[in-house]
C-alpha cells in the first residue's frame, strides 16, 4: 500500500533552566488506585504520587488483592489490589475532569494486571470504553503482565466516563486509573491513543515518570545490540520562545540520554505495524538533542526518512531540544535515520512517541443536565446503576431515564421516573436544572417538605405524579393553573376531577383550601387517550408504599381463623349483622371459586360482603395475613370481618363499576412494596374491579404466594391461574416469579386494546389473543389491531407503543419480560405522547365476552 504523509517542522525551543516541578504540586491529577482495601489514600514511595481508594468513583464491582506468589517488592504497589466487576455487562468510572474542558486535553491511563487474584489462573479479555465509544480491548500474555492502555482525550464535558464491558470472555477488573491535564496545543487531534514512548539510551529496568515528567508520562527504555548508550549530566533545555504548535517536549533527564548506531555505517530504524483492521493515522514525535560537545572538524547531520520518503534532514544542537513530527496515513509505519554525506558522526535519537488517531468524537449529555442528574444521584444517594454518560450510549440509557436524540447536539434528558426509589428529604433543587423535563415522577417515597414552585417552571412539563409522599404546604398556584389550563396532565391521569391529595400527601392543600388540613384539592385532569386507552391509565394510576419487612412469625394453629393484627385494626361483626348490612343477602353481585359476594350498606357506606364456608379456610388464612399487611389505594380494601365459628365474611369496599371484563393497577405495589414480594397468580379482566370512578384495583388474592425470602427470584408450586391469561412459562416448569403476573397482565392489556377477549370462542383458528395479534401484526396495520369501537380515535405512535408493551409482557421468556415498574413507566409515557382528540368516553361501550357496560364519565 502505497503512504501518504504530512509532516511539520518545528522550531528549535531553549531555556536556560530546567523546570523543577514540585512533588507535592499534583493539580490537574487524579489517580486511583483500584480495589484499596482498609485505607482512602496513600502516597507513593517511588513517585510521590498520591493515590486514593476508587470508592468514590464507582459504585459497583467487588475488591480483590492479587496472590501473594505476584505481590513482590519490585511489583509498584499500585498493582496490589483491583475491582472486578462480575455483575452487569457495563460497569464505569466517572472522573469528574479538574480543569476548564474549554481549553485542556487529558491524558487517560488505565492499567491492568490479574495476579491470579480469583485463584482460577484464567486471564479475561474485555472491552474498555471511553464514553460512548470503544477505546481498546484488555488482552493478557499471562498472569503477571502488565496492560496498559493510554489515550490523550479532549472531553467535551466535564465528566471523563471510563467503562469496563463483559464481552463473555472472563470477568473485567482494573488496577490503576489515572488523568492528567495536559497542554491543550500540545497535540494536533482531539484523540491520539498511545502505541510506544520510548527514552532511548535509558537502562534497563528503569523508568522515568512524574516527578521528573510534570504530566506524568511514563518513559520506558529502549535499546537495540546495533547502538550504544551516550548521554551527559547537563541538563537539556528547552525553549521560551512562544510557538503557536508549542509542545511539551520530554523532560531533561529523558533528553539527557539517546542511542547512535554502533557502526558509523549502521542506520536507525523503527518499524511500527497497526493491528487493528481500521486503517488509521500514525503521529510519530521524535525528539532530539546533541548530548556531546562536538569539535571544530565534527558534524552530526542526518536525514529522517518515513516510508522510504524524505521528511527531512536534521543536525540538533548542543544541550537543546528539538522535535519533528511525522504524520502517516497507512497501515504501518517505517522509520530510517541515516547520516548525510557531510556528517562525521553517526545519527542519534533522544526519545520518541508513537501515537494512532483515534476517533472518540461523540455527542454527550448536556452538561447542565449531566451536572443535574449527577447532583441528583448524590443528594438522594441513589443505588440504581447509574454509571458512565447519562443517555449514551443508548443502549445503555440510565434507568428511569429518557432523553432526546435529535440531530447531532447534546442530549437532554426529557423523562424522570424515580418511583418507589427510597427517596427522603425534600424535592431536590437540581431537579430545576432539567429544563427540557417533560416527564417526571416522583411517588412512591418519603419526600417532604412543600412542593417547590420550580416545578411550574419546568415549561416542558407535560407529566408530574408526587403522590405517595409526606409532601405538606400550598401548591403552587402556578402549578394548578396550568393543570387547569389542560398543559400539564397533573398526578393521576383520570379523565375527571381528581382528588388530589396525592394518595398520601395528606398536609398538602391547595391556597384556598388551606383552613383545613383535610380539604381536598380539586383539579380537572384531561386525559390524553380515548376509550380503552384511558382505561390504560387507571391501570398505572397506583402509589406504592414501601413497608419495612416485618418479622414473619409462626402461625399458632390455636389462634382463630382470622389473623389476631387483623382483628386489632379491622371492624368485627356478627352474622346477623352482616345478614341486616346486605338486606338478607338480597342483592349477589358476584360469585368465585372462594365464595359469594353481597351487595350490602355498613352504615352510608357500600361494601361488599364475601361469604365463604369452613372449606375454604386456607383461603382466608391467607386473605387475612395478607390484607393485614398491604395496604394500598389500588388494592381492594378489607373493613370488616365476621368469624363466628360457623360464618365467615370479609367485608370490602364496594366497587361500583365491577371488574373489568366488564369494562385496571396495583401489581407494582405486590411486587416491589411488599417484603417478601407476593405474586398475585390469578390476574385476569375479572379480578380488577372499578369503582365509581373508573379507578382499577386488583382483587381476589385467594391464589397469591408470598417468597419465602425476600432474596427469592422463584418459588417451585402447584401450577394455577386461569386459562389464557397463565404464563406458559410457568406452566412448564412450575417455577412461579414476579413475570409470571407481567405476562397476565399483558394479556389484559391486550384485550383492552383490541377489544377481544383472551380466548375467543367464536374461532378455532388464532383463539388465544396472543397468537391473534402476532398473526395481525405480521399481516395488517396497527388500526386493524385497536378496538374498531374506537373509530380511530386515537394516536397511532401511542397506540403502537401500547401494543409494543403488551408484547414485551407476553414474552414466552420471564427473562424477557418488563418488570411491573418498566411497564408502568412505558405506559405512563404512551399516555403523555398522546394528544389527539377523540370522542366522549361515555359513547364507547367496552365489551369482553358479552358482557358491557357504559361509563358515564366524559372526557
Amino acid at each position: 500500500m502505497a503512504s501518504h504523509f504530512l509532516f511539520a517542522v518545528f522550531q528549535l525551543f531553549l531555556i536556560t533552566l530546567t523546570v523543577l516541578v514540585d512533588s507535592q504540586n499534583q493539580t490537574g491529577f487524579i489517580s486511583i488506585d483500584c480495589g484499596l482495601i482498609d485505607e482512602e489514600s496513600y502516597t507513593d514511595e517511588t513517585t510521590s504520587i498520591s493515590y486514593t481508594s476508587d470508592s468514590t468513583f464507582t459504585s459497583t464491582g467487588i475488591s480483590h488483592t492479587i496472590s501473594s506468589k505476584h505481590k513482590t517488592q519490585t511489583l509498584q504497589r499500585q498493582f496490589w489490589n483491583l475491582r472486578s466487576f462480575p455483575e452487569g455487562s457495563r460497569n464505569c468510572y466517572t472522573l469528574d475532569a479538574p480543569s476548564d474542558i474549554s481549553n485542556s486535553k487529558y491524558l487517560v491511563r488505565a492499567r491492568f494486571m490479574y495476579g491470579n487474584y480469583d485463584g482460577k489462573e484464567y486471564v479475561p479479555q474485555f472491552d474498555l470504553f471511553l464514553g460512548a465509544k470503544r477505546w481498546d480491548s484488555v488482552e493478557f500474555e499471562d498472569e503477571e503482565s502488565v496492560v496498559t492502555k493510554e489515550i490523550i482525550y479532549s472531553a467535551s464535558s466535564g465528566y471523563v466516563h471510563v467503562c469496563l464491558l463483559n464481552t463473555n470472555n472472563g470477568t473485567p477488573f482494573i488496577s490503576v486509573l489515572e488523568l492528567r491535564v495536559v497542554d491543550s496545543d500540545g497535540f494536533l487531534v482531539s484523540s491520539l491513543e498511545l502505541l510506544d514512548r520510548f527514552d532511548l539510551g535509558l537502562q534497563e529496568g528503569g523508568l522515568v515518570r512524574y516527578p521528573d515528567d510534570a504530566y506524568d508520562r511514563i518513559w520506558t527504555p529502549y535499546n537495540s545490540t546495533n547502538w550504544k548508550q551516550i548521554n551527559t549530566s547537563l541538563p537539556i533545555g528547552q525553549s521560551s520562545s512562544s510557538s503557536s504548535l508549542y509542545i511539551t517536549l520530554p523532560p531533561s533527564i529523558v533528553m539527557s540520554t539517546a542511542e547512535t548506531p554502533e557502526n558509523t555505517s549502521n542506520n536507525i530504524e523503527f518499524h511500527f505495524q497497526q493491528n487493528s483492521e481500521n486503517a488509521s493515522t500514525y503521529y510519530a514525535y521524535m525528539y532530539f538533542a546533541e548530548v556531546q560537545e562536538l569539535q571544530e572538524n565534527q558534524t552530526r547531520e542526518f536525514n529522517i526518512f518515513v516510508n522510504g520518503e524524505l521528511l527531512t534532514s536534521a543536525s540538533p544542537f548542543y544541550l537543546q531540544s528539538t522535535y519533528y513530527l511525522a504524520v502517516v496515513m497507512d497501515s504501518s509505519m517505517d522509520i530510517l535515520i541515516n547520516e548525510t554525506d557531510k556528517s562525521t558522526l553517526p545519527p542519534l535519537i533522544n526519545a520518541i512517541e508513537i501515537y494512532m488517531t483515534k476517533d472518540l468524537s461523540q455527542s454527550q449529555t448536556d452538561q447542565t443536565d449531566a451536572d443535574a442528574i449527577m447532583n441528583i444521584k448524590s443528594t438522594y444517594g441513589i443505588k440504581r446503576n447509574w454509571q458512565g454518560d447519562p443517555c449514551n450510549p443508548q443502549d445503555y440509557l440510565w434507568d428511569g431515564l429518557n432523553c432526546s436524540y435529535n440531530g447531532s447536539g447534546s442530549q437532554r434528558i426529557i423523562s424522570l421516573n424515580l418511583s418507589s426509589s427510597g427517596l427522603i428529604g425534600n424535592i431536590a433543587p437540581d431537579i430545576s436544572n432539567l429544563k427540557f423535563l417533560e416527564y417526571l415522577d416522583l411517588s412512591n417515597n418519603s419526600l417532604v417538605g412543600n412542593v417547590p414552585m420550580f416545578l411550574s417552571q419546568l415549561h416542558s412539563l407535560r407529566v408530574l405524579n408526587l403522590e405517595g409522599n409526606q409532601l405538606s404546604g400550598t401548591i403552587p398556584t402556578e402549578l394548578t393553573e396550568r393543570s387547569q389550563n389542560g398543559s400539564l396532565k397533573f398526578s393521576k391521569f383520570l379523565p375527571v376531577l381528581v382528588n388530589a391529595s396525592f394518595g398520601g400527601n395528606p398536609n398538602l392543600c391547595s391556597s384556598d383550601s388551606c383552613k383545613s388540613s383535610k380539604t381536598n384539592v380539586v383539579i380537572p385532569v384531561v386525559a390524553s387517550l380515548a376509550g380503552a386507552f384511558i382505561l390504560l391509565a387507571a391501570i398505572i394510576a397506583f402509589c406504592i408504599f414501601k413497608r419495612r419487612r416485618q418479622k414473619r412469625r409462626k402461625q399458632d394453629h390455636s389462634y382463630s381463623i382470622i389473623d389476631k393484627e387483623l382483628k386489632s385494626k379491622k371492624q368485627q361483626l356478627t352474622y346477623a349483622e352482616v345478614s341486616s348490612i346486605t338486606n338478607n343477602f338480597e342483592k349477589l353481585v358476584g360469585k368465585g371459586a372462594f365464595g359469594t359476594v353481597y351487595h350490602g350498606f355498613l352504615g352510608n357506606t357500600q361494601v361488599a360482603v364475601k361469604m365463604l364456608s369452613s372449606s375454604t379456610q386456607g383461603y382466608l388464612q391467607f386473605q387475612a395475613k395478607l390484607l393485614a399487611r398491604v395496604h394500598h389505594k389500588c388494592l381492594t380494601a378489607l373493613i370488616g370481618f365476621c368469624d363466628d365459628g360457623t360464618n365467615i365474611a370479609l367485608i370490602y369496599e364496594y366497587m361500583a363499576n365491577g371488574d373489568l371484563a366488564k369494562h385496571l393497577s396495583g401489581l407494582e405495589y405486590l411486587h416491589k412494596g411488599c417484603k417478601p414480594p407476593i405474586i398475585h397468580r390469578d390476574v385476569k379482566s375479572n379480578n380488577i374491579l372499578l369503582n365509581e370512578t373508573c379507578r382499577g384495583k386488583i382483587a381476589d388474592f385467594g391464589l397469591s404466594k408470598m417468597f419465602s425470602e425476600e432474596g427469592d427470584t422463584h418459588v417451585f408450586t402447584v401450577i394455577a391461574g386461569t386459562p389464557g391469561y397463565l404464563d406458559p412459562e410457568y406452566n412448564k416448569s412450575n417455577k412461579l416469579n414476579e413475570k409470571s403476573d407481567v405476562y397476565s397482565f399483558g394479556v389484559v392489556l391486550l384485550e383492552i386494546i383490541t377489544g377481544r377477549p383472551a380466548i375467543a370462542k367464536d374461532t378455532e383458528e388464532k383463539a388465544h389473543i396472543v397468537e391473534w395479534v402476532h398473526f395481525m401484526l405480521s399481516e395488517r396495520e396497527i388500526e386493524e389491531i385497536v378496538d374498531s369501537r374506537l373509530l380511530g380515535n386515537f394516536g397511532t405512535d401511542c397506540a403502537r407503543k401500547a401494543l409494543d408493551t403488551a408484547m414485551a409482557c407476553v414474552s414466552p421468556t420471564s427473562l424477557n419480560r418488563p418488570t411491573m415498574s418498566e411497564v408502568v413507566m412505558d405506559l405512563r409515557q404512551c399516555l403523555a405522547m398522546e394528544t389527539t382528540p377523540s370522542v366522549p368516553y361515555s359513547q364507547i361501550d367496552f365489551s369482553f365476552g358479552g358482557i358491557s357496560e357504559v361509563s358515564s364519565l366524559a372526557r
